[in-house]
């Protein structure tokens, strides 16, 4: 039997960073999913703070070998980006410091796998993967997307962080 495979997916954020877990070895099954939300009261470094401890707790907690990260998409300004490449930085980190191999797609390399179509919308991102995964309910907005980026590195093929993984298959 092939040794078990456990993928987090990550979608990024300062005040919501979605988390979920798949296994795809020896079968596709969800394992847990959530959302890190440090406060909107916190100042910025201790948001940030916040996602890196409560991401290492669940990856203490869950032992994945894979880390899958949405990368950045664009921001309504540049200080939006700036922000959400922190909160990115901070996963990553997490990630890095417990020796995962992290992986990187973009948002419309995401929306593709799932649905076949790089434009989807949220709402039929978080359809396939209530299918793909079972679920009775759908999930949360920002826990399906990072499944969804879990489930896209499964499907899609493996482009690790600091490559670019627009569109390619």
């Amino acid at each position: 039997m092939a040794a078990c495979t456990r993928i987090l997916g990550i979608d990024p954020g300062s005040h919501a960073t979605g988390w979920g877990i798949v296994q795809v070895r020896p079968a596709l099954r969800y394992l847990a999913s959530g959302v890190v939300r440090p406060g909107r009261q916190l100042d910025l470094p201790a948001r940030l703070l916040v996602i890196h401890e409560q991401l290492a707790e669940i990856i203490d907690r869950y032992a994945p070998q894979i880390m899958a990260v949405e990368s950045l998409f664009q921001a309504r300004n540049a200080r939006s980006a700036l922000i959400l490449g922190h909160a990115r930085g901070a996963a990553l980190l997490a990630g890095a410091r417990r020796g995962l191999a992290v992986y990187e797609y973009a948002p419309g390399a995401v929306k593709q796998a799932l649905t076949g179509n790089g434009q989807a919308s949220k709402h039929q991102v978080r359809f396939m993967v209530r299918r793909l995964l079972q679920f009775a309910e759908l999930p949360a907005l920002d826990e399906s997307d990072a499944l969804a980026v879990a489930l896209t590195h499964e499907s899609r093929g493996r482009l690790p962080v600091g490559r670019a993984a627009e569109g390619r298959a």
